[in-house]
């Protein structure tokens, strides 16, 4: 794929009026709903206009670091996935943000929106929606096994209900992003990072892989992996495939996204399940990798960031504050199931209405932990696929150690993907 020529710049509507194209990624429509709420607010001022990103994060990122290293002043917005915002702000693909507009857009915020919008201490994007897992279980399942809910569970006691109980514990073993995002989660739920020198370069970069909180991540998927509580499908198992899973006769417990509530909803709606299995469906904390320790679930999202080239950064920096207001997040999470990064936003009774467990979800984004903030995050997250798969391949003597080996070579240009 070569080189994107640069479209023009921020073009006027035939009445003079700015247009500023937003890059979005794909969603139910909710973010065009709020691109055209925006403009009629501006009362004139400028048009929004979105233009749809490739649906994976990876070709998104690539489409826009393509056009940004051609210097494209049509970007004026872009939904950015947390994990590419360090890369683009040291890439000097992102406007400064203005102070007041940095405090205005993150009082109130989560925490983890706060942190994957940060890059060297100061906020280069805003928080627009944030995500986070919760740990889903059958409540059959949970009362057959003995397991009490309304207390935080370890990994581990997942394990033992799953095998007791002859079901299968729904995770994502698929080699793809989600894989990354559990080994996050795991490690940081032990105290541990994957990362623990994000701001240095490549070549002074130090993993937290080799670590006691690595081994514990790594034991963890391996029991899964080899005791068959996985399930045969395991290693091509991601998000949806998880769900599937769950909702099945064999399903038991399962990490995922707030997704799984509307979904679960829809297929009943449309009778392709039955209302008994949405009823036999619970929520908790996710799952603690140590007995004891606070467990770190994942964080994802979008965060909203302005093109460092468009010819209006004013007009996008006030477009940007109009569609990132606690009012739109809530109806964006009502509308496209992607919950707010503003914890005000879960105050509107339309939001705990469509989502019962939403102080659950308010709670895990303040626990959350984003995966590594760094400019290398793809090399990172690529040698982690390529080392801790499949899960029942994993050994948690050595394979935290042959991925760190393996990473530090990548960044230092010895070794390659």
């Amino acid at each position: 794929m070569g080189l994107v020529a640069p479209l023009a710049a921020c073009a006027s509507t035939g009445s003079g009026v700015p247009t500023l194209d937003w890059y979005i990624n794909p969603d139910n429509g909710g973010q065009a709903k709020i691109a055209q709420q925006c403009s009629d607010a501006s009362d004139g001022k400028y048009r929004i206009v979105t233009q749809l990103l490739p649906r994976d994060a990876a070709s998104q990122r690539e489409q826009l670091a393509r056009r940004l290293a051609a210097h494209d002043s049509s970007i004026a917005l872009m939904s950015l996935d947390p994990v590419v915002v360090p890369e683009f702000a040291e890439a000097g693909f992102l406007a400064p943000v203005p102070d007041d507009v940095a405090s205005a857009s993150t009082d109130g915020v989560a925490k983890g929106a706060v942190a994957a919008s940060t890059w060297r201490d100061k906020i280069v994007a805003l928080p627009f929606w944030a995500n986070t897992q919760l740990l889903w279980y059958r409540k059959s399942v949970a009362k057959a096994a003995g397991l009490d809910m309304s207390k935080p569970v370890t990994w581990d006691q997942l394990i033992d209900a799953a095998k007791k109980t002859d079901k299968l514990l729904a995770v994502q073993g698929a080699k793809a992003e989600s894989l990354t995002v559990w080994i996050n989660a795991l490690i940081a739920s032990a105290g541990g990072e994957i990362l623990t020198n994000p701001e240095a370069s490549a070549d002074d970069a130090k993993l937290g892989l080799d670590t006691p909180e690595g081994k514990a991540a790594a034991t963890i998927m391996q029991k899964i992996g080899t005791s068959g509580v996985g399930g045969p499908g395991l290693p091509s198992e991601d998000e949806p495939a998880s769900l599937t899973l769950f909702q099945g006769t064999n399903g038991s417990f399962m990490v995922n996204w707030p997704f799984v509530w509307t979904s679960t909803q829809t297929a009943v709606q449309s009778g392709s399940l039955d209302q008994s299995v949405l009823d036999d469906i619970g929520w908790a904390e996710y799952p603690q990798t140590t007995e004891g320790k606070q467990a770190r679930p994942p964080f994802g999202g979008i965060s909203l960031g302005v093109g460092a080239f468009t010819s209006h950064t004013d007009l996008a920096f006030d477009a940007a504050q109009c569609i990132v207001s606690p009012e739109h997040q809530a109806q964006y999470f009502i509308s496209d199931g992607n919950p707010a990064a503003s914890l005000k936003a879960y105050d509107d009774p339309k939001v705990q209405k469509a989502y019962p467990m939403y102080a659950l979800i308010r709670k895990s984004l303040e626990d959350a932990a984003p995966r590594p903030q760094t400019p290398f995050y793809n090399q990172i997250s690529t040698g982690l696929q390529r080392t801790w798969y499949p899960v029942n391949r994993i050994d948690p003597d050595t394979t935290p150690r042959t991925s760190s080996d393996f990473i530090t070579a990548v960044l230092r240009g010895d070794r390659l993907l």
